[in-house]
């Protein structure tokens, strides 16, 4: 049998506390103008009635529905994990929440995501690790939702964002390796036609070969799509066409880990028969067998500071430091 019970609204709790609906609202937002004795009682009726704000109504009043949505290609992946964990540490310690959905690695659900979030009328979207293609910025224009890119960027919109350089960061992993003696580096790269992450990768793997006077060989290239299992395939086809290869950067730590496990595979050990650097130094890194030597960017700083920088309307471009944390995964070559 359907329930009658009428839900209860601001006008309920200010009849029984006996005060203006405008002492509620203040009550219910924080602020200032009246006594401890309201304020216990507006409180006490709240918890009588059972009362719950509706957070899209009051922001309509206030303009603000304190939710930020979050586009990622995947939910599943480390990176994922700690970015979200940065973007939910912030978000809450401003009393924000976070929509979280998933654009699948082709992107096919970006477009609809982007409307989902501005019927949702959020305050501003995070857009993570996918090329901002012109569908997507004008939908966004025309939802006049903010947008903070997060590991990644737009060369045609001035759009903020928060990111690495991966050119640069990918140019001192491989230099790493050559500083250790390594001259024969083959590369497990992202996505081939990625923009972002896949090609400035690549940019900095040839980079840094050619400072280093290392013939540039594109059979020392193979693709996956930053994920484990394609991460792991493009290592078996690598190691096929080139088994003198003395080490490979992989342009993630899921692909790395597919290196090394590819490797086990066929009976060669890490470091002593191959070296293998990683990109991101997630908790996969520290948990791979041996190790990972990784570049690490900070993942979850760059998800609180998107969060900040929405919230506070900021709109400039941050290039974060990245580093190169040493393990057990990358050996000397005389």
């Amino acid at each position: 049998m359907a329930s009658n019970k009428r839900t209860p609204t601001i006008k309920d709790i200010a009849r029984i506390a006996n005060v203006s609906t405008a002492t509620v609202s203040r009550i219910l937002n924080g602020q200032p103008g009246y006594g401890d004795a309201t304020r216990e009682r507006v409180e006490a009726a709240i918890a009588q009635q059972g009362y719950t704000r509706n957070a899209v109504a009051r922001g309509l009043v206030q303009k603000r529905t304190h939710t930020i949505g979050v586009l990622l290609p995947s939910v599943t992946s480390q990176f994922a994990s700690e970015l979200l964990g940065g973007i939910e540490t912030e978000a809450h310690s401003h009393q924000y929440s976070a929509i979280v959905c998933n654009t699948d690695r082709n992107g096919e659900r970006t477009a609809e995501y982007l409307n989902v979030l501005a019927e949702k009328q959020v305050d501003g979207i995070v857009f993570t690790s996918e090329f901002l293609t012109d569908e997507y910025e004008h939908l966004a224009e025309r939802l006049n939702v903010p947008i903070v890119l997060v590991s990644t960027m737009s060369e045609r919109y001035q759009i903020p964002y928060v990111r690495v350089d991966d050119q640069k960061a990918a140019f001192a992993a491989v230099s790493y390796l050559v500083e250790r003696g390594h001259r024969r580096i083959g590369m497990v790269a992202g996505t081939e036609n990625d923009p972002i992450a896949g090609k400035l990768r690549v940019n900095g793997y040839r980079e840094a070969l050619d400072t280093s006077g290392i013939d540039f060989r594109q059979d020392y290239i193979s693709y996956g799509d930053f994920h484990f299992a394609l991460g792991k395939q493009a290592a078996v086809n690598l190691l096929d066409r080139a088994p003198e290869i003395t080490a490979i950067f992989a342009a993630s730590d899921e692909m790395a880990v597919g290196v090394i496990s590819a490797a086990w595979e066929r009976g060669l050990g890490i470091p002593e028969d191959l070296s293998v650097i990683g990109y991101d130094d997630t908790a996969m890194a520290m948990m791979a067998t041996p190790p990972l030597t990784a570049v690490h960017q900070p993942i979850a700083t760059m998800g609180r500071l998107a969060v900040r920088m929405l919230i506070e309307g900021r709109n400039e471009g941050v290039v974060l430091p990245f580093s190169i944390t040493e393990r057990s995964s990358v050996g000397n070559r005389a």
